[in-house]
Order: C-alpha cells, then structure tokens, then sequence
C-alpha cells in the first residue's frame, strides 16, 4: 500500500483543495452466479455456488473524490478447481474465495483533465488488451496513476503508469497465478473523433516482471491502431463496425525474441429489435514457439474468443477466429425489461500450419427487474477437433448494484 499512498498524497498536493462541501455514495454491488463445466478428460463435472459483494464509499468535493472499495467472495458450493488449491477431478472455474481491497484512488476530475492515482479499474477501447475482468467475481485492477486529457474536442489522451496488476486470483494466489504481478507497465493511447468514427493510436508496454509467471515471457510491446464507428441507416436500423491493427514483439526481461500480429474487422447491424454480426480476428504467431504468439494477459479475455475460454492464452501457432451472431431485444415482457436473446458461433483455425482448433456455440439470455436487478442465463459449448478438449458451460447470474 505504500506506493499507493505516495501516488495519492502527490496528487493531492498537484492543487488547491476545493472548499466546498462533500457528497458521500455509497457503493454497493452484490453477485451471485452458479456456474456448472462439464469437460471431456476430466472426472467429474465442475458445480460452484458464489456469492461476491464490494462495498466502499465515494467522498467527492468539487473536482476531487476519495473512493476506497472491499471486495470479497464465498464460495458457497465449492466442487471445483479453484486455480489454486489441487483438484484434479474437477475442471477449472476461477473465481477462489477471497477478501481484498479492491480499489483505493484519488482523482481529480474537470472538463479538459482527470488524474487518477492508486488502486483502480483501467478499461481501454474493447478491453482486448486491457481490462476490468468484470465477469470474473475478484476482477482486475492496478496500482497505478492515470492522466486522461482533453486538449480540444474530439481528441484525447490517456496514459497510465501501473506497478502492480492486482489479479483475479485473490490472496492466496501464488506461482503462476499470483495475487499481484508487479511491472512497470505503460499503457498508452491516442484517439480522435471524427463524423464516420473515432481513431486511435495504441502503445501498450506490458512487464510481467515475476519469474513465476512464465518466466517473464509474457512481457510484450504493442503498438497499432483502431478504428470505430456507427451509421444510422433509418429510423429503426444502425451499422456499427470496427477495425484494428497491431504488432507485438517481445519487451524488457522477456527471453524469447518474436514478432505477432494482430488484426480485427466486425459490423453489426441493428435493425427492428434485431442485432446481427460478424468478424474475423487473429492473434498471429511467429515461429510456433510456445509463448511467441500474440499475448494479451491484461486484457478482459472471456469478452473475446468464446466463453468457454479456451484461448486465454494464445497457442503456439496462434488462433483466427471466424464469428457471426444473431440477437433480439424486447423493450420489456411483463415485469422483466431490456430483455435480450443472442447466440454466437466460432471457428477456430491456428494462425500458422492451417490447423483446425475446433468449434463453438454461445447462447445468452438476459433480463432487468427494476433498477437495480440484472439477470443472465448463459452457455457455452466448445466442440474440439484438434486443440484441447470438449468442454461445455452453463451460468445462472444474478447481480444487484447500487
């Protein structure tokens, strides 16, 4: 906590306390989610009954704010592998018990400038490179300080120096999968907005500097760019889209010497309550060594690449996923509102050699009662034919936020 505490109190004398008075809010967020995996190769099936809260409190006055945030999760049926504790007749469901601080930060906030300093959440563009890990019930934050400016309109800046990502792993992380991982990490990026959409420039240096996790392999540098964008078509129909780039190549302890690629185009339409998509995005390879394909360990990775997570980490021979969804929303079916149906299917091709990982199969439902209530029913099944084992999943969730 010392660093922490250094960063804040620096901030703190950067200007002029505000002599007005002070809001408190409360923060409040509770979860409970039962998640069941069934996975080919191992004994029995995975059944896990959690319950997570975080609590805190915001204390703001004028442009500062004071936010300290608890975290901490139960385990109420606890038939699975935790990630930590050995369990071999049960597949993995990553969510171990914990009790943690799960944010501490100052900032300061006006029109042109915010600077954030201490425990937080970092969320850039998609979460592809980094993320919150919010699906997760411990999630992903920093030690870390953040300056997002904004000079004129449309353009923006936001640059953070992060010396600790404190992991989804909890307190008794350990090895590979530590409670936190310290780095010098510089996350960095450049967008401007303009009428077909928004264009950013990207610099993230990423330093795994623990030789627990992989020997330091996963330290990287990416450097790309992204674009994004929506077109009204009528009334009742939009076009979203996006494209990205990006090189990657090994970065400050990181032994081995590679060069990857990444790249990523999608649309979707909307049209009448109906939403359908698709994309092609590849994480490339360099060699087929293990750990010279493209890595993103600080990104949200259940958000891409299919639920059932088996491409957290990229194989050797990279992955190309070829993706198309199709959804409806209703606006409300009786008391339940925002009510929505998707189903989502992959292929799974390595980026090198024409290997053919296997298929997937999402279904997602969700629903909101009242203002606070949000409900979700979600599956996965991951077929494999050459890439790892069948697996499928099923989430029943229920989250409440104040």
């Amino acid at each position: 906590m010392k660093p922490i505490l250094l960063s804040a109190a620096a901030l703190a004398v950067a200007g002029p306390a505000c002599a007005q008075s002070i809001a408190l809010n409360p923060l409040v967020d509770l979860r409970t989610r039962y998640e069941s995996v069934d996975q080919t190769g191992v004994a029995d099936k995975a059944e896990a009954l959690t319950l997570r809260l975080r609590g805190g409190l915001q204390a703001s006055s004028g442009p500062w704010s004071v936010l300290v945030e608890g975290q901490g999760t139960l385990a109420a049926v606890n038939h699975y592998f935790d990630g930590l504790h050995v369990d071999a007749a049960h597949p993995l469901v990553a969510d171990p018990q914990t009790i943690a601080l799960y944010r501490a930060q100052l900032q300061y906030r006006s029109k042109a400038l915010t600077i954030t300093a201490g425990r937080q959440r970092i969320v850039l563009d998609d979460e592809r490179f980094v993320g919150a890990v919010n699906f997760r019930d411990n999630g992903q934050t920093f030690d870390a300080v953040r300056a997002e400016i904004t000079p004129i309109a449309g353009l923006k800046a936001d640059v953070s120096y992060a010396w600790s990502d404190r992991t989804i792993w909890g307190i008794d992380g350990v090895g590979a999968r530590q409670q936190a991982v310290s780095g010098r990490n510089i996350l960095a990026n450049l967008s401007y907005g303009t009428k077909l959409g928004t264009i950013t420039a990207f610099a993230y240096l990423i330093d795994q500097d623990e030789t627990l996790v992989q020997a330091y392999q996963l330290s990287s540098q990416s450097y790309g760019v992204r674009f994004t964008g929506a077109h009204a078509l009528s009334k009742h129909a939009k076009l979203s889209y996006q494209a990205s780039y990006a090189t990657q190549s090994d970065y400050h302890r990181n032994p081995n010497e590679y060069r990857a690629d990444y790249y990523l185009i999608d649309a979707t339409l909307d049209a009448y309550g109906w939403k359908a998509g698709g994309g092609y995005e590849v994480l490339g390879a360099d060699k087929g060594v293990a750990l010279t394909s493209f890595q993103t360990p600080l990104a949200t990775g259940f958000k891409f690449q299919g639920w059932a997570d088996k491409f957290l980490t990229t194989p050797p021979n990279g992955v190309r996923d070829l993706y198309g969804s199709l959804g409806y929303g209703w606006k409300a079916i009786g008391p339940a509102k925002g009510v929505t149906v998707q189903a989502v299917y992959h292929r799974f091709d390595s980026d090198r050699l024409g290997q053919h990982y296997g298929n997937e199969i999402d279904l997602l439902a969700t629903a909101k009662l009242g203002k606070h209530t949000q409900l979700s029913v979600r599956y996965a099944d991951y077929r494999a034919t050459t890439f790892l084992t069948d697996t499928r999943k099923l989430w029943l969730q229920a989250d409440w936020a104040l």
